[in-house]
């Protein structure tokens, strides 16, 4: 508050160089906590005959304690901590993000509720760590020794001087808890050799020298077993419901592997969801993965080929299935007292050199929201389980139409964290439901209702804290069956500022949408104008994997262009823009 709390001189100071100056008590520290995260600002000035310097710090005070197999501790109380990741990558720009788009994405993380964040896999700029300061968002932070085995001298003289700097350079942000030294070290992938005694010799090294800079912050790896014993907190691999069994399996998986550490915490787990695609059934292909076979991912897992029946592989790639795998490991973890938490892999869809036939080619599709910050529905499943604020939203803002059959009841999902909502489809209630986190899906916000065919409009409405929140989307329902699909629609929308939307629906051959389509759709432009592509989002690649059967980009129109839209076996359709 602008309270100056202590100060010190020295005179003197010889010789130049690394010297201890002062040292200073606070009595009565306020402490940072992502509730309130208190921040002190330390002003140093440098005097010489030559002139002067003034440096600023923030810094904060807290203490923290990894229980043994128990509970992670803040400030002497348990706090569960609400994880995700970050990379620095983002639509158009790639890895060379503004300062504003950092800013944007951090505030949106502490939007959906989170106070932990795992920074992967490399050291990231001062930026982040000092909006995590601001904002109260905890953090592991990390070097890059990730997969590939260990090189030789000059390697390990990097990835030391990596953790040095790291370390040293972020020292006193009172949100780093945790130094990370690795990921997935035990993926044989870079080196011809793969020898385990050298990379536990060169961990324990590290570990050893992390705890030498900053006696004060604890280490961790992510997926490396026959290091778990070296660092003093461990995440091993469950990713429960996508590369490996049911997400029904999560909890005891981890239970059992708490066991086998002192300190365990949970980074890397949810799955990929193609944004704007649903499904009435997400389940339906998925008979064939066994309960209880484990969680752990193995390699190739993340291919469509090959190995064992899983999610990632076998699945449908929906947000409706996402929100429900996310959905069931929440409610888990508001029961496991020992848990220290979690992390989400990740919170933005990013772009990878693998994954060429993904439905976004080249991006990683786990992220809670898209690389150009648009929000999945998965966004408001965390939040009504990990904020206070009142919020509602009705699943489905993305899914023009659902399909069934006449008087089918359809199931309609809620995320709320009220204590009750009252849902309205067409004017007519479909009565109060109370909310209970253990009520699987939806803490029990979901009725089974008729949807006429045409146009419904669907409205939540919930009161806490003597706020009322409501949600409402008008929704189309068809209940015209469809056979395979023979034909694109093509129509084009401007948007303002010569920016036209140019939409393309998939078709049987008597024209009737075909709403579980998946066919990769491609589009070309010749003219006066550019497509707005190459930005790994569901509405910005030239070639995507139809959502519904529909997919979508963006045509910037100088004068008048064409748009080819085409997709394999069907007949290419062209559509004439003009600028506006």
């Amino acid at each position: 508050n602008g309270k100056k709390v202590a100060e010190q001189t020295v005179t003197d100071v010889l010789p130049l160089g690394e010297v201890r100056l002062f040292d200073i008590a606070v009595k009565s520290p306020l402490l940072w906590s992502p509730e309130q995260p208190q921040l002190y600002t330390c002003e140093f000035t440098l005097k010489t005959t030559e002139g002067e310097q003034t440096v600023t710090e923030q810094i904060g005070f807290r203490h923290f304690e990894f229980v043994d197999y128990g509970p992670f501790k803040l400030n002497g109380k348990r706090l569960l901590l609400k994880g995700t990741h970050r990379h620095e990558d983002h639509a158009g720009v790639g890895a060379a993000m503004t300062e504003e788009q950092m800013v944007t994405e951090i505030k949106m993380m502490k939007e959906m509720g989170v106070n932990f964040i795992r920074l992967g896999h490399y050291q990231q700029s001062n930026i982040i760590l000092r909006l995590c300061d601001e904002l109260g968002i905890l953090v592991w932070e990390e070097i890059p020794w990730c997969r590939g085995g260990l090189g030789g001298e000059s390697y390990q003289a990097q990835a030391r001087r990596m953790l040095t700097n790291m370390i040293n350079q972020h020292y006193n942000h009172p949100s780093v808890i945790l130094w990370g030294l690795g990921n997935e070290n035990d993926w044989p992938n870079d080196f011809p050799t793969f020898e385990q005694s050298q990379i536990r010799a060169f961990m324990k090294e590290l570990n050893d020298l992390a705890h030498h800079l900053d006696p004060s912050r604890v280490t961790s790896i992510r997926r490396c077993d026959f290091c778990k014993d070296i660092v003093d907190v461990y995440s091993p691999s469950i990713w429960a419901g996508w590369y490996r069994g049911q997400f029904t399996d999560y909890k005891p998986t981890s239970e059992k592997e708490m066991k086998q550490v002192k300190h365990f915490l949970h980074v890397e787990w949810g799955g990929d969801s193609h944004a704007r695609r649903h499904s009435e059934d997400p389940f339906k292909s998925l008979g064939g993965i066994p309960v209880g076979a484990g969680a752990d991912e193995r390699a190739g897992d993340f291919s469509f080929v090959g190995g064992d029946a899983r999610a990632s592989r076998d699945g449908d790639w929906s947000e409706s299935y996402i929100v429900k795998l996310v959905d069931w490991h929440l409610k888990e973890q508001e029961t496991m007292t020992w848990l220290t938490g979690t992390a989400y892999w990740p919170f933005k869809d990013f772009s990878t050199p693998l994954r060429p036939e993904n439905p976004v080619p080249y991006v990683n599709q786990k992220g809670v929201i898209e690389r150009d910050f648009t929000k999945k529905e998965v966004f408001y499943v965390f939040q009504s389980y990990w904020t206070e604020k009142p919020m509602i939203h009705i699943y489905g803002h993305t899914w023009p139409t659902r399909w069934g059959a006449a008087d089918e009841p359809k199931e309609i999902l809620v995320y709320s964290n009220c204590p009750a909502v009252e849902l309205f489809v067409n004017g007519i209630s479909q009565g109060i439901k109370q909310r209970n986190s253990q009520d699987f899906p939806a803490a029990g916000l979901r009725w089974k209702s008729i949807l006429r065919e045409g146009n419904n409009h669907l409205k939540a409405v919930a009161v806490k804290s003597k706020e009322t929140v409501s949600d409402e989307i008008t929704v189309a329902y068809q209940t015209s069956q469809w056979g395979e699909p023979k034909q694109l629609k093509v129509t084009h929308h401007p948007e303002g500022n010569n920016i036209v939307r140019v939409e393309a629906q998939l078709t049987d051959e008597k024209g009737v949408p075909c709403l579980d389509a998946a066919n990769i759709i491609s589009f070309e432009i010749a003219g006066d104008g550019k497509l707005l592509q190459n930005l790994g989002t569901s509405t910005g690649s030239r070639k995507v994997q139809a959502y519904n059967g529909k997919a979508m980009i963006r045509a910037q129109v100088t004068d008048a262009c064409y748009v080819s839209v085409r997709s394999a076996g069907i007949k290419t359709v062209y559509t004439q823009l003009n600028a506006q």
